[in-house]
């Protein structure tokens, strides 16, 4: 079989995750509309926030980073009777294992809530203390199926299957925004209406992928913990996922220790913050996480033939996609940001106090894209060579600058500094990878770092001009469009400035003949 390019291999998981971040930035609106920035939608951000917490680090790059170079070994032995025993036997004592620990943490983690939840508030208001509580012991839950979902996740992506992982969200999405509609007015408020819909769609997540296992060849099913925990292959994992979940228990550290400080700012930054991550999650998602998914197989298999040109010129093209990508979107997003928030949330309940509070955030939030987009692709580049040290230590390091910054910056900038915090602290991790990466002295890592940068500033200084018009013709462009609902007053005009600002960009591409653009025209022409 022809092997996928880069490009076209995450076409099809890109166009999926983009109707997934679509989707859940419906669901943050939904959110926004039923309960604005008000006192609910601070406890359900912090009570989401909780057991989120731990899905991130069992789920997301603990399991997936560890379990898929592990199966991949396996996979090339399990044309045998014997291998792909093996490789059943290291299937299900996985299973266990994530099924016992998620298990043991949702049971001690709904116990310890009510001495959890104090931890994010500046005053003991009973009320709110109670209400966070209810809906962090209904969603705890969503660790353990969610963990379930990551598992077979990572199974078929080791098989090369992605669609239907990217398709799950799409489901959770749905689920959780039908349940605030459906079920709000039978619940005492939505917020714990969307926290069944949170429960629900994790649990169809896990559900959906399973036949897709079962008709890739795999069962799936539960051992001794004896042999679960004996078993080589998980005995591997364990060796992987160690230092990982102490470099994500770092990363994550900062979405607590801020969740906490902007709980102690005032009321409405908590939710403000979540607002402004949502929008920056919907680049991130749509490529960064769907090209990193899809060259981690790659990038593992060229390390193991030490094919170090090749997986040099992989991370290479992979960082240059997203510099193409995210520099120009951050660039129209500080010029635009206040009418992208009002025309995604405003709204009865969010009104333009709530406006303001996120674009504080989103100001500084968006101003990382870049460097945060790069870190989840550098990331696979120690994975795929079975080091997991090395990010994790990257990402001890940035936490720590995360947080000496945020407690600087909090009281004077409130929100803003903790989103200005974040951004720094991705800078400053970008860097600590390609230090570390610089020391593997396995490729010609001075090449990569030349091609990323220059081909960065070239994007900053194309993304500068291209905005020249549209700072012009910003002002004049929503005057027009001032009658109407809030798609007509901001939708349009939006439209119209992303227009201007894209063709101004492509142009600036073609003229400037750009690598990436040539790439893409050659195997359009092909097809």
């Amino acid at each position: 079989m022809k092997k996928k390019s880069l490009l076209a291999a995450g076409a099809q998981l890109s166009l999926l995750t983009l109707v997934s971040r679509v989707l859940g930035l419906v669901r943050e609106a939904t959110k926004a509309a039923f309960l604005g920035t008000s006192y609910l939608a601070d406890a359900f951000g912090i009570a989401f926030m909780i057991p989120n917490l731990f899905r991130r680090l069992f789920a997301e790059n603990s399991i997936s980073v560890a379990f898929i170079p592990t199966f991949k070994a396996y996979l090339e032995t399990a044309d045998t009777e014997s291998g792909r025993q093996e490789t059943q036997d290291f299937v299900n004592a996985t299973c266990t294992l994530v099924t016992f620990l998620t298990t043991a943490v949702v049971v001690l983690g709904i116990c310890l809530t009510p001495f959890l939840v104090p931890l994010f508030y500046k005053d003991g208001n009973l009320t709110v203390l109670e209400e966070t509580t209810l809906l962090t012991r209904i969603m705890f839950p969503y660790l353990l199926v969610i963990s379930v979902a990551a598992f077979f996740q990572g199974i078929l992506n080791g098989l090369k299957i992605f669609a239907p992982s990217g398709f799950t969200p799409i489901l959770f999405n749905i689920i959780v925004i039908a349940a605030t509609y459906l079920l709000s007015p039978f619940t005492t408020n939505p917020a714990r209406a969307m926290a069944i819909g949170v429960m629900a769609g994790g649990t169809v997540q896990a559900a959906f992928q399973l036949p897709f296992v079962l008709k890739g060849g795999w069962r799936v099913s539960l051992t001794s913990l004896k042999k679960a925990f004996s078993n080589p292959g998980t005995k591997k994992v364990i060796a992987l996922v160690g230092p990982t979940i102490i470099g994500m228990a770092a990363y994550q550290l900062n979405d607590v220790v801020s969740t906490s400080l902007a709980g102690h700012a005032g009321t409405g930054v908590v939710s403000s913050l979540q607002y402004s991550l949502r929008l920056q999650e919907l680049i991130l998602g749509i490529f960064a996480v769907s090209i990193g998914t899809v060259i981690l197989p790659d990038m593992a298999g060229l390390a193991k033939r030490q094919q170090w040109e090749e997986f040099g010129a992989m991370l290479t093209q992979s960082v240059k996609i997203i510099a193409l990508i995210t520099i120009p979107i951050t660039f129209f997003s500080l010029i635009t940001g206040e009418h992208i928030i009002a025309l995604v949330y405003k709204s009865k309940n969010f009104d333009q106090e709530s406006v303001r509070l996120t674009l504080e955030a989103f100001i500084f939030h968006i101003s990382g894209l870049f460097f945060i987009a790069a870190n989840r692709i550098i990331s696979p580049a120690f994975y795929a060579q079975g080091n997991t040290k090395s990010p994790a230590t990257a990402g001890i390091l940035g936490f720590a600058v995360n947080i000496a910054l945020a407690l600087i910056l909090v009281k004077p900038m409130a929100g803003g500094g903790i989103a200005l915090a974040l951004s720094l602290a991705s800078l400053a991790n970008t860097i600590f990878l390609l230090v570390f990466l610089a020391r593997t002295k396995r490729f010609a890592l001075g090449t990569v770092v030349r091609g990323m940068v220059g081909y960065s500033l070239k994007m900053v200084a194309l993304s500068a001009i291209a905005s020249i018009p549209l700072i012009l013709l910003k002002d004049r462009l929503f005057s027009l469009f001032t009658f109407g609902t809030r798609i007509l007053q901001e939708g349009l005009p939006l439209l119209l400035a992303a227009l201007i600002f894209g063709a101004v960009g492509v142009g600036l591409l073609i003229v400037t003949r750009d690598s990436l653009v040539q790439v893409i025209a050659r195997k359009l022409r092909r097809k």
